[in-house]
This record gives C-alpha cells, sequence and structure tokens, in this order.
C-alpha cells in the first residue's frame, strides 16, 4: 500500500488532502516522493517561516534535545523563560501563558476576557464580541468564538457567550455591548480564514478606543498574522493600539507545536496557581526553536517581507484573469475569474504550491523566500490564473 493508501484507510477522514505526499525539503524548495521540486507559498499554513530544515532553529532544536526534551510545568525551564522574555520585551506585554496551539492560546485569551469580566463588572459579563468571517479554533469554545455559521454546524450545542458583528462596523459592535454583557472584542487584524481581507485602521483605532471606554479587553489573535507574516514583528503595531491580550502560535514555532498568550498590564496578574495549565505548554524544545526564530524576525527582515509583498501585489493587482488581490505582507488572498480550486491544481502540476481561503488562492510564503523563486512562482502563477 502506498503512503496515501494508508493514510486513507487509518487516518480520521477530516481532511481533503491534496494529492501529494511531501518527503524534504530545504528552504522555500520541497519535494514529493518521486523527487519532484516545487516552489512551496504556503509554509504549512504561515508554520514554517523560515521554510523547511531552517538550519538556526534546527541547531536550537538539536542543543535542546541533548540537554531535556520535557520538565513538566512542576519545574523551571531556560528556554520557556527566555522566550517570554523575549515576546515580552519586544511587545510591551507583561506575562506569557504557553500552550500547543492557536486554539489553545485563544482558549487562555477566553478565560482571561471572562474572569476579567467577572472581576471587575460583574459574574454576568461573560459574552465577547467577535467578527464575522473570524476564526479563532476548532476546540468547541473557540469554533463558538468564530464568525462563520459553516463552522456551527457540527457538534452542537456551542459555547454560549459570543456574538458577532460585521467587520469594520463600529457601530454594529457598540449596539452589541449595549444589548449583551460583555468582557471584551476579539479580533484577527488580517482575516485569514476569512479570506485574507484586513481591517480597515480608522476601525480599528475607534475599536481600542470604545473597549477601553466601556471598560472591556481587546484581544488581538495574531495565530497567522503574527511573527513578521504581515510586515510587522505583530500586525497590531501597524495599527497603532495596545491590545490587552495578544494571541499567537504557528510562525512561532517554526514547525514545532507552540501557542503564546501574551498579556497586558491589565491582565498580568489575574491567573492565579491552578487556573489554567497545559502539560506541554513551554515545551523546552518548541521554547528553543522558537526562540532563535523570534530573535531573527528584525527589522531587516521585515523590511524584506514589505518589499516582497508589494512586488506581489504589483504583479498581480490588475492582471489579466484577477478580480482583486488582498491581505498584507506576505499574507495574500487572490480572488480570481476562476475557480481557486482549479488554479491551486494546476500551479501544483507546474511545480508551485499554493493553498486557499474561501474562495481565494491564498500565498503565505517563507520570510526570508529567495528573490528568484518568488519572481519564478509568481510568474507560474500569473500564468495559471491568465489562461
Amino acid at each position: 500500500m502506498s503512503i496515501i493508501d494508508i493514510d486513507k484507510q487509518y487516518i480520521a477522514n477530516t481532511y481533503a488532502r491534496f494529492p501529494l505526499q511531501l518527503v524534504k525539503g530545504k528552504g522555500s524548495l520541497v519535494y514529493d516522493e518521486n523527487g519532484k521540486e516545487y516552489i512551496d507559498l504556503g509554509t504549512g499554513i504561515a508554520v514554517n517561516g523560515f521554510g523547511v530544515a531552517d538550519e538556526g532553529w534546527k541547531q536550537a532544536v538539536i542543543q535542546q534535545l541533548d540537554k531535556i526534551q520535557h520538565t513538566s510545568n512542576l519545574y523551571y525551564s531556560e528556554p520557556c523563560a527566555l522566550l517570554a522574555q523575549e515576546l515580552c520585551q519586544r511587545t510591551g506585554m507583561k506575562k506569557v501563558f504557553f500552550s500547543n496551539s492557536g486554539a489553545e492560546a485563544n482558549e487562555c485569551a477566553i478565560k482571561a476576557a471572562r474572569q476579567y469580566g467577572r472581576e471587575n463588572k460583574g459574574k454576568e459579563y461573560y459574552t465577547i464580541i467577535t467578527l464575522k468571517n473570524s476564526f479563532h479554533g476548532r476546540t468547541i469554545t473557540t469554533l463558538s468564538a468564530t464568525g462563520q455559521d459553516v463552522f456551527h454546524d457540527y457538534f452542537t450545542p456551542m459555547t454560549e457567550g459570543f456574538v458577532y458583528a460585521a467587520a469594520n462596523d463600529i457601530d454594529e459592535v457598540k449596539t452589541l455591548s449595549k444589548t449583551n454583557k460583555c468582557c471584551a472584542v476579539m479580533i484577527e487584524l488580517v482575516q485569514g480564514e476569512g479570506g485574507v481581507t484586513a481591517l480597515d485602521k480608522e476601525y480599528v483605532s475607534a475599536l481600542a478606543q470604545f473597549v477601553r471606554e466601556e471598560d472591556m479587553l481587546l484581544i488581538v489573535d495574531e495565530v497567522q498574522t503574527g511573527n513578521g507574516r504581515t510586515g510587522a514583528l505583530y500586525a497590531y503595531m501597524d495599527y497603532c493600539i495596545s491590545p490587552d491580550v495578544v494571541t499567537t502560535a504557528k510562525g512561532l514555532g517554526g514547525g514545532l507545536p507552540i501557542g503564546a498568550t501574551m498579556l497586558g498590564q491589565r491582565v498580568e496578574n489575574l491567573f492565579l496557581p491552578g487556573m489554567n495549565g497545559s502539560t506541554f505548554g513551554g515545551n523546552p524544545i518548541a521554547c528553543a526553536g522558537a526562540l532563535d526564530i523570534l530573535r531573527r524576525i528584525d527589522e531587516k527582515l521585515l523590511e524584506e517581507v514589505r518589499e516582497k509583498s508589494d512586488y506581489i501585489f504589483s504583479q498581480l493587482s490588475g492582471a489579466k484573469g484577477v478580480k482583486s488581490v488582498s491581505g498584507k505582507g506576505l499574507m495574500i488572498g487572490i480572488e480570481c475569474e476562476k475557480d481557486a480550486g482549479a488554479v491551486i491544481a494546476e500551479c501544483m502540476k507546474r511545480g508551485v504550491l499554493v493553498i486557499k481561503a474561501k474562495h481565494k488562492v491564498r500565498l503565505l510564503p517563507a520570510l526570508n523566500i529567495p528573490m528568484e523563486l518568488l519572481e519564478k512562482s509568481i510568474k507560474t502563477l500569473k500564468e495559471v490564473i491568465e489562461e
């Protein structure tokens, strides 16, 4: 039996996989079992920020493997502490809770918001406003927080305590806050799974001011937008706001599972021993790799991300067969006249891997993708779209 046949027989049928087995890679190039080469513009859905088998990340992980692979949170761990320090010093946040995924990071943020509401407004203040077309994870509660009806068709009943406002509509947020007892607003600054659409800066500024006036928390979900993906270390930095809670995952780990919930001054001491926990949260190996990744996301790299983003937008905006180009940095959605699935399939045949967000083709290349590979892959993508 082939690996694909074994997968289909023994793995739960939860993924509509592409008919492709990836076996190795280096940087932005990956290879299938037959040795065919592909330029990877998906990076494991924004996880491999420095590409495949990155040397710095790999050596950091190997060095930690030779020390200790797991300690549990009953003991102190140097990689965990240093990563938290780096995150706080780079963002101005005060404390970090580590977990294993973006969904868990968002669960922690939801817990923080509910506890803040309970302590500061009353136990009935537990409702969180999220945005329509948002995506916050696949646990029952983060699915409930997700503002897309399609994700609410299974596993009912959903967790109560979430209401949804249209993106960029501050009046709807204000109306929902009057008709519900709210403790927080939770947003993605670029809605990834919802279609790679960036929020308007004026709206975000008004929202930040409103939640502060109403003594609510502002939670920014940077699971996909964070760690250099949008051309800033974290996307909120481009919006000139100071969130109370920031969540991140994906690109932070460089390929190993990690989630981080960063807590600002208003909530830094909210959690007490026993109120939250994670067996693998803060794992030394994952943290060692993440620390290497984070330390290398400097202004020089971020400027390169912005330049590459400008190149992609300039090449695709107004091109034949392209209806629109959206997103920010190297998180880009392309609305084509053709079906996105057909574009993705043909690109794969020609050695370029792109993925999908709703009806759009989605690009999430490595932050350090060489310009010659980016140019080659965008040329191929354009040809497929135009044909």
